[in-house]
């Protein structure tokens, strides 16, 4: 079985788009024919697969990659794109790159390279999940809300991309999922702004903060109490001694819960268990 980490719509479409191998989990395949069923994928069952092959090599990265040796993988694919740039294993050498980077947790790298599939395969069918890559590649690097929530913004605006070109994409939902999760984030990075001018007694630009995260995330988690907080300083009473109960949760929320509001079944769609 393979070690690649698991989420739940990747499971999905392993024959409709060029998957990684880890997207084949629920598939009762033996690793041999998984592997075998990603270069039917690519047209390329019939290819010569002898030693030192274009199409020997993509087997034998792909099948580090079902391992979990990403290193080596990666290693095995960028050789491989410097040896054969046009081969026609070509694709899958720069996907399967993009991949091993990403779950070498080089996200910054990955995003670059999926960036660089993108634009050299425009319409190749793997895009729909080379744009979650791209998202997942920021939202994996989102932090806590007292530091710089660029990340976040850039992980709405990448997923955001892929549910509006691609709604019936097996991606969609926990792509938007994934949005909420990210926007409640940005919320409370608002409401932790305005806690801080509180703290620093500079009230307009608290009220500024507030009003903005509640015209702008009105859907947030933290809006009822930025609501309070925002009635009280216009009151002139705002929180002096007290204003540390109004910090938010730092830490990034899991977008689980926002799949299970999302999700037209229970446990999630299809009855994939959203925990995997």
């Amino acid at each position: 079985m393979t070690v690649l980490p698991r989420s739940p719509l990747r499971l999905f479409g392993f024959s409709v788009i060029f998957l990684p191998v880890c997207l084949t989990l629920t598939l009762a395949l033996s690793g041999c024919a998984t592997i075998n069923r990603t270069m039917e994928v690519f047209g390329l069952a019939d290819a010569d697969r002898g030693p030192q092959t274009p199409e020997f090599m993509a087997m034998d990265g792909l099948e580090e990659l079902n391992r979990g040796n990403y290193r080596k993988a990666l290693t095995i694919f960028q050789e491989l794109k410097e040896r054969y740039p046009f081969s026609a294993v070509g694709p899958l050498a720069e996907l399967k790159a993009a991949d091993a980077t990403f779950y070498l947790r080089r996200y910054q790298e990955a995003h670059a390279l999926y960036q660089s599939f993108a634009n050299n395969h425009p319409t190749n069918e793997a895009i729909p999940y080379v744009l979650f890559q791209m998202g997942m590649s920021h939202y994996n690097q989102i932090d806590t809300v007292d530091r710089n929530p660029a990340h976040a913004i850039n992980a709405v605006a990448a997923f955001s991309r892929l549910t509006l070109a691609f709604p019936d994409s097996p991606y969609d939902l926990e792509a938007r999922a994934r949005i909420l999760a990210a926007r409640d984030f940005l919320a409370r990075h608002e409401m932790f702004v305005a806690t801080f001018f509180i703290k620093t007694k500079e009230l307009p630009q608290a009220e500024r903060r507030l009003d903005y995260l509640l015209t702008t995330y009105p859907e947030s988690s933290i809006a009822p109490r930025a609501t309070e907080l925002l009635a009280a300083i216009q009151a002139g009473n705002p929180p002096t001694r007290t204003w540390r109960d109004w910090l938010p949760n730092l830490a990034l929320d899991s977008w689980r819960g926002f799949f299970d509001a999302l999700s037209p079944a229970p446990g999630g769609i299809s009855g994939v268990d959203p925990t995997n």
